[in-house]
């Protein structure tokens, strides 16, 4: 479970970086006048916005079915040991049809 939030955490840092990038994209232009400079300005800061916002509703929903798959193996670990087991053996058997 550690694994998945640290891969979880260098995700988001990730993200906030390229944010913060777009973000300084934004400011680096604000003295600009011409008008194609000004609509793609408002475009990339309106879409900066929406998908902050949807990257959070991502990350929560991600992490609340990490947890859920979590306290399942917790609670049933035979029965993900045999649904990986079954997994295993399908996934072998399709691979090695010719």
């Amino acid at each position: 479970m550690a694994s998945t939030h640290d891969n979880t955490q260098k995700m988001s840092e990730e993200m906030q970086q390229i944010i913060d990038h777009a973000r300084e994209l934004v400011d680096a232009t604000s003295g600009e006048l011409d008008d194609r400079v000004k609509a793609a300005r408002e475009a990339l800061k309106e879409r900066l916005d929406s998908s902050k916002s949807e990257y959070c509703d991502l990350e929560k929903q991600f992490l609340g079915k990490v947890m859920d798959a979590d306290e399942f193996i917790h609670v049933k670990p035979y029965y993900a040991i045999g649904g990986t087991f079954i997994g295993g053996l399908l996934l072998g058997w399709f691979m090695s049809r010719k």
